[in-house]
Order: C-alpha cells, then structure tokens, then sequence
C-alpha cells in the first residue's frame, strides 16, 4: 500500500481515479422564460452562456485534466480543499455547507453484466449556490437524462423554481440509483434464499451469496454516512435552500429512508443466507456419510462370508462340494439384496 500523503501541504491537484475521459463540459441554463445549451471542453468556452438571471447546472464529466476542473471551481469560487475532495475518488459520502455553497460528494453505481462482479461505482460531485448547480463526474451516465428532459419540457414548471429545487432533483436521482441497486441485491438474495431451501441445487451458492455480499457492503458504504450527513440539510439555515423547496427535500428523505431500511433487511437476509448455507452443506454431507453407512453395511456381512470361506482350514466341507461356489454366491446376493430391501423399507436410503 503507498504512503498516504498530507492533502493539507499538496499545491498540486491529483485526480486519483481511473478514468481515462477528456473532461467535457455540458451547460443548461433556463429561467422561466428562456433556455439555452451549450458544450465544450473547458469553461472558457461556454463562459458566454453562464446567465446570472437564470438558473446555471454546469456538469463536468471527465476528471483527468484537473486543470479544467479548476478552472470551473475558480470562476464558481469554490474553495481548494473542496477541489481536492472532487478529484478524490475514494472520498466518503459527505454534505458539507458553506457560506455560498452547498457540497454533496458521494458514489452512484451500475450494475456488471457478470451479476457476481462488484458494482462498477463512480463519485459523483453535486454542489449547490445562489444561481447554479454543479455536478462533476467521473465518467458518462445516463443517470440524470430525465432531469435535462423535464428542463427542456418544464415539466412540473421546473423552470420557475430556483437552483436548490434542482438540487434535491439531482440528489433525487442519486438516491434513485441507490433504490434500484438495494432492490436488485434484496431480491436477488430472496431467489437464493428459495434456492437454498432446496436441498439439491446445482449452483455454487456460495460464490453468489460472496459476490451479493460484496455489492452490498459498496452501497452500504456509500449510502450509511448519508443517514447522519443528510439530516443536515434538513436542518439547514442556509438562506440557498428556500423554505418553499424543503418539502421536496423531505420527500428525497423519504426515498433515502427506504434505502437504509432494504440495506437492514439486506443484512438479516445475508446473514440468514449464510447459515442457511452452512446448515445446507452439513445436511448434504450428513446425507453422504448416511448412504456411504448404509453401503458399508450392506457389505460387512458378506466381508464376514468371504473371510470365513477364506480361512486355509484343511478340513471345511464347503471347499469340496460342487455347488459350493454357486451356493456362496447365492447367499452373499441374498443378504445384499435383502440388506438393501430393508434400508429401502426403513427410508434410510
């Protein structure tokens, strides 16, 4: 593992993630009465477009120039050691507030198409002001198409509300995400748990059961701190957040209470999952040892009849009769078979 470094004494900026976009930037700006696009690769590009009058979401997508991502902090006047944490792709889930802004930094996650691989996450950067909102991604997602779409047909009027309503949009679809990867993790642990009420099943359960755990413990670590950090903007004075506009941000609570509660539910059901599985593997091998007993039964006796017939006595009157080979035979296949009949009879096999 490397040495961690002092963030506090860095001058240089570091993105620490692995992606390899360009940073491009895409602009909405929208008021009630106009909207306008525009896209480019640095923020001097679309300076022009940035409208004081209206509200400005500004998605940065690409973290691997920090210098454009700097560039776009500066002119929003967002503070270096926020900048620091946007490039830090393995920060914690945090809201923070600060006197002209608002930040929100956490993960958002897609499923792999091999349902035994880890999530594929990404951090997600979203900071809220008097007129804009910034979100800053790793790398493309089709997470917040539908908040540019209801923008281009004002659905539900969103172009008459301020920057903080489409801040608790965004985060919306965040939690969103998060919904809709807790509800495939629980259900596809509900379809284990069936499976393995099933004594016989040909899966290896238990590389599945690691795999789901996995999932789990990434989203539980990106949605957890969120319990304690989004009560603060419950709670916030911050004259960004408009009084008329908390409701929506109690109904994205909402939303984040069910997350937390399918990951409890997930928990119990993993942890059930796991002694079921350990149960499952000693009623199988209990199964095993029972039939190869009741093999090893059914061939003491007839190890008993040939030990007898194989003792080097001068006199034993079976060795001379004719029939005396056909005779052992005979008897040793009546009491296998009549040994098998009876744990048959008994259910013991």
């Amino acid at each position: 593992m490397g040495k961690s470094k002092n963030n506090l004494l860095l001058e240089k900026l570091v993105y620490t993630g692995t992606s390899e976009i360009e940073p491009h930037l895409t602009l909405v700006s929208y008021n009630e009465h106009e909207l306008q696009e525009a896209k480019g690769k640095n923020i001097k590009s679309i300076i022009d477009s940035i409208k004081c009058d209206c509200v400005n979401w500004l998605t940065t997508c690409g973290m691997k120039d920090t210098e454009v991502v700097r560039e776009v902090c500066e002119h929003f006047e967002i503070d270096f050691l926020v900048l620091q944490d946007i490039l830090n792709a393995n920060h914690l889930t945090k809201i923070e507030e600060h006197d002209k802004y608002i930040v929100f930094i956490t993960k958002i996650f897609r499923p792999n198409e091999n349902i035994e691989e880890e999530l594929t996450q990404q951090q997600v950067a979203i900071i809220l002001g008097s007129n804009f909102v910034l979100t800053f991604l790793e790398k493309e997602t089709q997470l917040f198409d539908d908040i540019s779409t209801a923008i281009k047909s004002n659905t539900l009027r969103i172009r008459q509300k301020q920057s903080d309503y489409l801040f608790s949009v965004v985060i919306n679809s965040v939690v969103g995400n998060y919904i809709n990867i807790v509800s495939t993790i629980d259900d596809s642990l509900e379809d284990l748990e069936e499976e393995l009420l099933k004594i016989t099943n040909a899966k290896d359960i238990g590389i599945q059961i690691q795999s789901l755990r996995r999932q789990y413990m990434q989203i539980k670590r990106a949605v957890l701190p969120l319990k304690e950090q989004y009560s603060k903007l419950l709670r916030s004075t911050s004259t960004l957040i408009h009084k008329v506009n908390h409701p929506f941000f109690d109904d994205v609570n909402d939303h984040l209470q069910f997350v937390l509660q399918t990951i409890e539910i997930c928990r119990e059901t993993l942890s059930s999952l796991v002694d079921l599985y350990i149960s499952n593997n000693d009623l199988k091998m209990n199964e095993i040892m029972k039939r190869l007993t009741v093999v090893s039964t059914i061939f003491i006796p007839l190890t008993f009849l040939v030990g007898v017939w194989g003792m080097n006595f001068e006199f034993m009157p079976e060795l001379s009769w004719k029939h005396g080979y056909l005779f052992a035979w005979g008897l040793m296949l009546l009491v296998g078979v009549g040994g098998y009949l009876f744990f048959k009879r008994k259910k013991w096999y």
